[in-house]
């Protein structure tokens, strides 16, 4: 299975309409990874003093899990294509779509991993799982078993992954196949899982669009967010220009690297 490879030289330009200004706010405040209304204050002053550093280069990667024929490929076609298909087609593997956006005034980018659902395709697609920053867990409203899988889908991309590193989304779809009651009770197990496994909540139809482009545009401007803090956070208070200074006192720098390489060899 070949699977393309993105090339930052042929990232194609910002669409007017992903540009986010705003952060997007959340589905439902019983089950959401914040419930501020406003970007970090830092991270705005970054953006407007475009101190932002590597993140209008990065691609933050988000990987799409959940049970066969739950709606991750007809999500992600919705969003990225304005879409639907009614013919339904299973994953192979993987696949994946590159989404840019413009936040606060700086470039970023999604790559969105579409996974096989089918048990014989799961170690292919597993090997994909690495290095996502956000993992998407897709079930179906309408099916109560795709959503007693989330567990497990979760454990297996977590395998993968530093559960402390990663930004995690339970997804309801096919909104529009529900009756009012019917949702009512999914959602309420739905809102619950996401509080123990500390996701956040979101329900939408592929079918309709509903909350579909409101729900992406929440995990572009979270991983964003998450971005520039990091960037931030390792560079510190330092601007460019700054002078470094060493501590004369400290003991013969040659020496410790040497002592640390020693044990290191042990």
């Amino acid at each position: 299975m070949s699977v393309r490879v993105p090339s930052m030289s042929v990232l194609p330009p910002v669409r007017k309409d992903r540009v986010i200004a705003q952060l997007p706010q959340c589905y439902s405040k019983k089950a959401a990874v914040q419930t501020k209304d406003e970007f970090n204050s830092k991270v705005k002053t970054a953006c407007q003093e475009q101190r932002t550093g590597t993140v209008g280069f990065k691609i933050a990667k988000v990987i799409v899990v959940g049970d066969l024929a739950v709606g991750k490929t007809c999500l992600i076609n919705r969003f990225c294509k304005d879409a639907f298909d009614k013919n339904y087609k299973a994953t192979i593997g993987v696949d994946f779509e590159m989404e840019r956006f413009e936040v606060l005034g700086v470039p970023f980018s999604l790559q969105l991993w579409d996974t096989a659902g089918q048990e014989r395709f799961k170690c292919i697609a597993s090997t994909y799982y690495r290095g996502a920053q956000t993992i998407v867990i897709v079930f179906d409203v309408n099916d109560v078993a795709s959503l007693r899988h989330a567990r497990q889908w979760l454990e297996d991309a977590l395998k993968e992954n530093d559960p402390t590193n990663v930004q995690l989304f339970l997804v309801g779809t096919k909104k529009d196949l529900s009756s009012p009651a019917q949702y009512s009770q999914i959602e309420q197990d739905a809102i619950k899982l996401a509080e123990e496994i500390k996701a956040e909540y979101w329900a939408l139809s592929s079918l309709t669009g509903e909350n579909v482009r409101e729900f992406f545009f929440r995990v572009a401007s979270l991983a964003f967010e998450v971005n520039v803090l990091a960037e931030l956070e390792k560079s510190g208070s330092r601007h460019i220009g700054d002078v470094i200074k060493i501590n004369s006192n400290s003991n013969n720098l040659y020496a410790t690297s040497k002592k640390k390489q020693s044990n290191c060899c042990q």
